[in-house]
């Protein structure tokens, strides 16, 4: 078994820690959050009065923070107190560039890295079911492969270093759209007088059918598990897609891809979570479609 230094221990971060200490690891965490190490304890992990008091004697070090500054800039604190050839696994959601230097900066100091971002939310989190997309060296894959596998029900080696985050990004960027497009049909079958269990029962079963229709549907009743039928409390909130989308936008931009779709996605994410709804489930972008529509009506 593994000593891990967990840093990160949020919505997603505690409960994959949590995860991790079921399993038989000694977990010792961090978070600037007085509540998150409470809970942290609770779950059977230790806690650190530092970052780099948790890494001091971890053979792997998890991180999961919300954007690349934060990962760098702590980064630059770890490296350097951290066991030889630790293994960090950062499990953010960041930008291509970002990881890339992340990876070398770890390997510079003479340790080993992947990136390996995840997919599945509080949920998946909660009951280890989460999808792993990782880059990095086989080597270090193999060596990170056994904790993600406590962590997650799929884990891909996607290619090296930072092309676990871009398999992220073009993930979540299929996933805003497909929300988008599914919400505007919902939204039109109402105005054309076709029930939303209708519209269901022929999309799910049709060429319509996707993970956003079946899993995540944007209205109440079809998926009674859907966020739609508890207020639209996340899930995988609107704050969390803008942010994804806008690193998909940033990297279409950066590489010269034509991506109308992918662009207006990022546009209408920024503006709802601008509008107040950052802490909604990210399908709750059908609310404003409809009042966007309702307000078009002549």
């Amino acid at each position: 078994m593994s000593t891990i230094g967990f840093i990160g221990l949020g919505h997603m971060g505690g409960p994959m820690a949590a995860n991790l200490v079921k399993a038989g690891h000694t977990v010792v965490g961090f978070d600037l959050a007085p509540a998150a190490l409470e809970q942290a304890v609770k779950d059977g992990a230790s806690v650190a009065d530092s970052a780099v008091d948790a890494v001091r004697d971890a053979d792997v070090v998890i991180t999961m923070l919300p954007s690349g500054k934060h990962v760098l800039g702590l980064y630059d604190d770890l490296l350097p107190v951290a066991k030889p050839g630790t293994l960090f696994i950062d499990c953010s959601t960041i930008d291509v560039a970002d990881a890339r230097e992340a990876h070398e900066r770890a390997e510079a100091a003479g340790h080993r890295s992947v990136d390996a971002p995840v997919s599945g939310g509080v949920v998946g989190a909660t009951a280890g079911t989460l999808a792993f997309m990782v880059g990095g060296s086989e080597e270090d894959f193999q060596a990170a492969s056994p904790l993600l596998d406590v962590m997650g029900r799929k884990v891909v080696h996607c290619g090296d270093a930072g092309v676990g985050q871009a398999a992220k990004i073009c993930n979540n960027m299929i996933l805003g759209v497909s929300m988008i497009a599914i919400s505007e049909a919902f939204v039109l079958g109402e105005k054309l007088g076709l029930s939303n269990q209708a519209l269901f029962d022929v999309a799910s079963n049709a060429s319509g059918q996707c993970w956003a229709l079946t899993s995540n549907c944007p209205v109440p009743g079809p998926v009674p598990t859907s966020p739609a039928n508890n207020d639209y409390q996340p899930g995988f909130a609107v704050a969390l897609m803008d942010k994804d989308l806008g690193l998909a936008a940033n990297a279409l931009r950066t590489n010269g891809v034509d991506a109308e779709l992918g662009l207006k996605a990022a546009e209408l994410y920024s503006q709802y979570h601008a509008a107040g709804a950052g802490g909604q489930d990210f399908s709750a972008i059908i609310n404003d479609i409809r009042d966007r529509s309702t307000e078009g009506q002549q």
